[in-house]
């Protein structure tokens, strides 16, 4: 390990992160949408580390809208089992 500022950091060096790309819907918001990706992600995947919003999107019907979509980019580390 080696600190940097106040900050305990892991030897980036020794780490490995691999993106995926998550989309989650909500009735209610965009941020809803991506807190249920997050959320829904976070039971199978671990040590979740940055999720970026790539796309956000509305499906609507003849009524109005029907949910809000957002589209994320998400990175978690690989750790050796």
């Amino acid at each position: 390990m080696s600190i940097i500022g106040k900050f305990v950091a892991d030897d980036l060096s020794d780490s490995v992160y691999k993106k995926v790309s998550l989309i989650g819907s909500s009735a209610l918001s965009w941020e809803d949408a991506a807190r249920n990706a997050i959320e829904r992600a976070g039971v199978s995947l671990k040590d979740l580390r940055i999720a970026e919003v790539v796309r956000k999107d509305i499906k609507v019907d003849d009524t109005g809208v029907v949910s809000y979509r957002t589209q994320l980019a998400v990175s978690f580390k690989i750790v050796d089992v």
